[in-house]
């Protein structure tokens, strides 16, 4: 089997990589301005074999060319901005690589490789604000009121943000291009997902940033009051959902999935922050300050589809995971280091 991954060089990119590239041919696709992808790449080239195309998806005809030389039987694509702050503070730019340069990839598969599968890594910021849902606080954490399984596919779209107008325009391309075309897409609608080789920032990737300042003993901003909670995933589970699909492509077309752990693995900030402490030793550096805009208080992603449709399920728990992300941090701290 042939893939073509987009962003093969970021976070999710990286393990895909890894995954797929011990039994498969592997064309990776980067243009490397994401903070870590430089790394990445030098660790998978390490590690495996692939090809590796340096290219930017907002120019139509590079993505096209690297179609047409890679004939992929699978595209997963993971090329984006992934910042809501840098998506309010550039929405253009935004807007050309998740919107723009996610219809550039829709359109160079339709030309050059229509019976491919693709994979889109979306996200749950496509649901908006959810502001009409009850929120309560309970045992230290913001709960949903009614919705104890999360939130299905099945709740009402509410573009939020430029980040979450351009992930969910390319969303709906994504989808569209199975029904009025007949591609054989899968959609993602990805929550927390975190894991090694996650040069997480402020901004982005809370609990790898979490991680790397709790290693490197440097202070922790929490924006709110540190009870929000999200259902976190570890990635090589993320990557096992991936595999799972693409096995079941052909009766997926144009399928949704809501993908993070579920209810049965959720993490507050407060209590991320324990468990780093716990594997820290020390209690960890820590201010507060005004909520941000658009930030949600609560997002659980009810995972039942993705467990039925995809045979599939977490298998790494939270705890697991932190101890896992806090020791490779510890252990790759030159990585880090300003």
């Amino acid at each position: 089997m042939k893939l073509l991954i987009t962003g093969g060089a970021g976070f999710i990119g990286a393990h895909t990589t890894f995954r797929f590239a011990a039994d498969h041919d592997v064309t990776v696709v980067d243009d490397l301005s994401r903070k870590g992808s430089e790394s990445n790449l030098k660790w998978l080239q390490e590690h495996c074999h692939f090809q590796f195309v340096r290219c930017d998806i907002r120019r139509p005809q590079a993505i096209l060319e690297a179609v047409q030389a890679a004939r992929p039987d699978v595209v997963v694509h993971l090329a984006a901005q992934v910042a809501v702050t840098t998506s309010v503070a550039d929405p253009r730019t935004d807007f050309d690589i998740n919107a723009l340069g996610t219809f550039n990839v829709l359109e160079a598969v339709r030309v050059a490789a229509p019976e491919a599968i693709v994979l889109y890594a979306s996200t749950n910021k496509v649901y908006g604000g959810m502001e009409e849902t009850g929120i309560l606080l309970k045992d230290g954490r913001y709960q949903y009121a009614n919705l104890p399984a999360g939130v299905s596919e099945d709740q009402p779209l509410d573009f939020h943000s430029p980040y979450g107008c351009s992930k969910g325009a390319a969303d709906q391309y994504v989808r569209d291009y199975a029904r009025i075309y007949g591609m054989r897409t899968i959609v993602f609608r990805q929550s927390c997902i975190f894991g090694t080789r996650q040069f997480g920032v402020e901004d982005q990737g809370w609990i790898s940033w979490f991680a790397i300042r709790s290693v490197l003993d440097k202070p922790v901003t929490i924006y709110g009051d540190g009870r929000q909670v999200r259902d976190v995933l570890w990635i090589d589970d993320l990557v096992d959902a991936y595999q799972a699909a693409i096995d079941r492509a052909d009766r997926l077309k144009g399928a949704v999935f809501n993908m993070g752990g579920g209810p049965g693995n959720q993490l507050s900030l407060l209590e991320t922050l324990r468990l780093l402490e716990r594997c820290q030793g020390k209690e960890l550096q820590c201010s507060f300050a005004d909520w941000r805009p658009g930030d949600q208080r609560v997002f659980l992603a009810d995972t039942r589809r993705a467990q039925t449709e995809l045979n599939w399920k977490p298998r790494v728990s939270p705890e697991e995971g932190v101890k896992r992300l806090h020791a490779w941090v510890r252990e790759n701290m030159q990585l880090f280091k300003v």
